[in-house]
């Protein structure tokens, strides 16, 4: 018997219990039908992808950019009729941050520019600057203090662990096949084991961080794991709840920035040419969640509520595309196409799309804890009876091939038969196993039933990824008209359902998972 064969024996052997136990699902195909002509021969993708990406902008939590897609966001539901649509505020955030101008050259031995981007709430050089560079080959306390007085004045380089830029062997974009999604199994989500481990290493870093901001050095680089011009930039050590003042950090190209430590290395002074000119912004510190509704018909079952949606926010080095503009266009046109197929569902439809995810799934955290509860006691608030499903999207711009059912048997078995109709599209996979690290984790905790769909990966993590190619280039329409399609279906199927998805046992009370990220 080969590999293939026992993972289908093993996977239909998982199932059959699931599907033994599960009530046939009452289907309206008619209406399905009337989804799938809107969604894909009619569909408004291109252009809210437009508007989201190149008109927007990047959309870092409580940016100018983020405010733009949100205000937009918001006038573009009313237009389609929803109710409700507005921006949600959820607590206090903190600053909002802008790059307004990054460039970085070389200008001794010899000048050459070099690709780099301004690391979210990072400082500003207040202008152009030029410095001598200064290589840290140690980012730990007793190296930064026996070499503290060397470093001002100074634009420093932390030297990376992986100095190679090691080819690719196999191409940067591709789909699940068949046994892949067969054989599909856990994927990363990070632990609170993890998160405990983690914590103490950043904690160090920090410590190290203070030493070298009152070293008097004059800005910062560093470089990531990207290759060919691809640039990754984030914030590992959050956003700013005060104007306390930060170093200038840019994270530079590995070609153009392991060139400079190789001349240092040498033994040559290097000389660089720095701007990186930013601002941040406090008249409004508050995050804010964009939400609307399709209000239900059904006099008893309009107060129950189907939710969709994706995290809006974004990193700064591009328009954040497949991180995640992907699922909030594949959300939005998800409604527009349910609101073009006339439907009238039973239960309450609301979409809602998050800000503050890539700090900490704190957007939707809030969400459910000012709506539904905190798992942190489990004193679970009137309306979370009222939650029957959220699905979420967050995995790039691939097209939908299935479910992560998060342990949930019972729902497992419902959505098996909801993909049915969908099997042409390539899309049929119900995984039992979890997935993380995205915000269908904040309704998961209180017991509200939480999904992420499985996408093909495409070049998500390759190349995008919190990246400057995380571009409206790299979105591939036609996977996200078929996502959009059957999201609005499941949606749609969900709000029709006699009954509310089944829930998972609640759990125990516990703190909500990156608390302890949060500066």
């Amino acid at each position: 018997m080969n590999k293939l064969s026992r993972v289908f024996l093993l996977s239909t052997g998982l199932f059959l219990p699931m599907l033994l136990l599960a009530q046939q699902e009452s289907i309206d195909t008619a209406m399905l039908n009337r989804i799938r002509q809107e969604g894909l021969t009619r569909s408004e993708i291109p252009a809210i992808a437009h508007q989201i990406t190149d008109v927007s902008g990047s959309r870092l939590t409580n940016s100018p950019g983020f405010h733009r897609a949100a205000d937009w966001i918001v006038q573009t539901l009313k237009g389609w009729g929803l109710s409700n649509a507005q921006k949600e505020a959820w607590g206090n955030f903190g600053y909002g941050w802008s790059a307004e101008k990054t460039t970085l050259a070389m200008r001794t031995p010899y000048y050459t520019p070099l690709i780099a981007y301004a690391i979210p709430w990072s400082g500003s050089t207040n202008g152009p600057i030029s410095a001598p560079a200064f290589l840290i080959t140690h980012m730990d306390s007793a190296w930064v203090a026996a070499h503290l007085s060397q470093m001002k004045g100074k634009i420093l380089l932390v030297m990376p662990q992986d100095t190679a830029a090691a080819p690719h062997f196999r191409p940067d974009a591709e789909r699940y096949s068949d046994s892949a999604l067969a054989a599909l199994g856990d994927t990363y989500m990070m632990s609170r084991e993890t998160v405990k481990m983690i914590i103490p290493y950043f904690t160090k870093m920090m410590q190290v961080a203070k030493m070298v901001q009152s070293s008097g050095a004059l800005a910062a680089l560093g470089t990531g794991g990207g290759r060919d011009g691809t640039v990754f930039v984030q914030s590992f050590v959050g956003y700013r709840k005060k104007d306390q003042p930060l170093m200038p950090d840019v994270q530079v190209a590995k070609e153009d920035f392991l060139r400079v430590v190789r001349l240092l290395e040498d033994g040559h002074e290097v000389t660089l040419e720095l701007q990186s000119d930013t601002k941040l912004y406090d008249q409004d510190q508050q995050g804010h969640n964009v939400v609307g509704e399709i209000p239900g018909t059904d006099p008893t079952l309009k107060a129950e509520v189907v939710m969709l949606g994706g995290h809006l926010d974004s990193w700064t080095a591009a328009t954040g595309a497949t991180d995640n503009g992907a699922g909030s266009i594949v959300a939005l046109e998800a409604i527009r196409i349910l609101k073009a197929a006339g439907v009238k569902p039973k239960r309450t439809i609301r979409i809602a799309l998050w800000d503050g995810e890539e700090q900490g799934l704190l957007g939707s955290f809030h969400y459910v804890k000012n709506h539904f509860g905190d798992p942190a006691d489990m004193k679970l608030k009137p309306e979370a009876g009222k939650g029957s499903v959220y699905f979420n999207l967050d995995n790039g711009s691939g097209k939908i091939r299935g479910i992560y059912a998060q342990g949930n048997e019972k729902a497992a078995a419902i959505f098996k038969q909801w993909f049915e109709p969908f099997k042409d599209l390539g899309a049929s996979t119900v995984s039992l196993h979890n997935t993380g690290s995205t915000d269908h984790l904040s309704f998961d905790a209180v017991g509200i039933p939480g999904f992420q769909f499985i996408q093909d990966p495409l070049d998500y993590e390759t190349r995008t990824h919190h990246s400057n190619e995380d571009n409206y280039d790299h979105l591939v329409m036609d996977d996200l008209r078929q996502a959009a399609t059957i999201e609005a279906a499941f949606v749609y199927l969900a709000a029709m359902r006699p009954e509310m998805i089944p829930r998972k046992p609640l759990g125990q009370p516990e703190k909500f998972i990156f608390d302890d990220l949060i500066p």
